[in-house]
């Protein structure tokens, strides 16, 4: 049975919660008082994770709150548990261990609440879950200390209409996907950006990209890197069936209008995230636009994006070096 957050707790007000701006990137030690944690199941090393913050922040008289779906991996821990979207109202940081699919699902969700989120990185590449294990107490003892910087990253609201009416929905962080799901078979659709015709086309499909994004499906389809503080979306075609198709970098407040084909053979995926949201049928329609609510994202001092790519993705250091 759950344990509820029920020891004095109350979700905290949109004027309680400290929000992040371009004046005050940092934040003072008082604006922490409690923290959720949530991690990745199926894995040993986030357990292991879990347990070393559990340990900390309790020593250090912090209130923790366990994401419910997260307390399985961690039996008789004795705190307070809680729904993912709780979390976001009771806590004013949520630490997620995982790699970066963990923290694009931590979120869809958090992002309604405004929560500070930091990611402990226990994947692979971790563009988003920027703190390391080995130094796991170290640097969320900074955090916790008010040094840091907050970065705010934009979602993307994708609806799917059928003869007017909407049949599917889905957010997404990274980018939203129409795919030909298991079907070996290409897609036609046609393409409209704030009403206008763009193009006609056939393809295995079409990426939509958020900046957080351009490293991740989109960068694999020939993408550009995006800069996290830039507000554009990218269009990335996927094996087009002509040469002179090309990705396309829009405004973020652009209306994206993908109109599926009416002769398609096959039914289009609509997935966000890597997350099938909807499957399409010939002439519905997905409109997707740049989502209200932002994702507030925490770095240790001195994070920068730059040396992020060089370390991900294997770039070249200075000559010399």
């Amino acid at each position: 049975m759950s344990n509820t957050p029920s020891s004095g707790l109350v979700p905290l007000s949109h004027a309680e919660r400290t929000q992040p701006s371009e004046d005050a990137p940092l934040k003072k030690a008082t604006s922490f008082k409690t923290i959720g944690l949530i991690g990745r199941l199926g894995s040993d090393k986030v357990v292991d994770s879990l347990k070393r913050l559990v340990s900390y922040l309790v020593a250090h008289d912090y209130k923790v709150l366990i994401e419910d779906r997260t307390a399985t991996a961690l039996p008789n821990h004795g705190l307070p548990e809680a729904s993912r979207r709780m979390l976001g109202e009771l806590c004013d940081l949520v630490i997620v261990v995982g790699g970066d699919g963990s923290l694009l699902g931590a979120a869809r969700t958090l992002c309604l609440s405004g929560t500070l989120m930091l990611g402990v990185n226990r994947g692979r590449l971790g563009f988003l879950t920027d703190i390391s294990p080995d130094e796991l107490e170290s640097r969320v003892g900074e955090v916790l200390a008010g040094e840091f910087e907050v970065e705010e990253r934009f979602l993307l609201d994708a609806v799917l209409y059928r003869n007017g009416k909407a049949v599917g929905s889905g957010a997404a962080l990274n980018e939203v996907v129409v795919h030909p799901g298991k079907a070996v078979r290409m897609i036609e659709f046609e393409l409209f950006i704030d009403g206008q015709f763009v193009y006609s086309q056939r393809s295995d499909g079409l990426i939509i990209a958020t900046p957080t994004g351009s490293t991740a499906y989109a960068l694999s389809g020939g993408g550009p890197i995006m800069h996290p503080k830039l507000d554009v979306v990218t269009l990335v075609p996927m094996f087009p069936h002509t040469l002179s198709s090309r990705p396309i970098v829009i405004d973020a407040a652009s209306e994206i209008r993908v109109h599926i084909g009416e002769t398609n053979q096959t039914y289009p995926h609509i997935s966000c995230d890597g997350q099938t949201r909807a499957v399409a049928k010939p002439d519905d329609v997905l409109v997707i636009q740049r989502k209200p609510e932002r994702v507030q994202l925490v770095h240790p001092i001195g994070h920068n994006f730059y040396e992020v790519l060089r370390s991900k993705l294997g770039w070249s250091h200075r000559l010399g070096d």
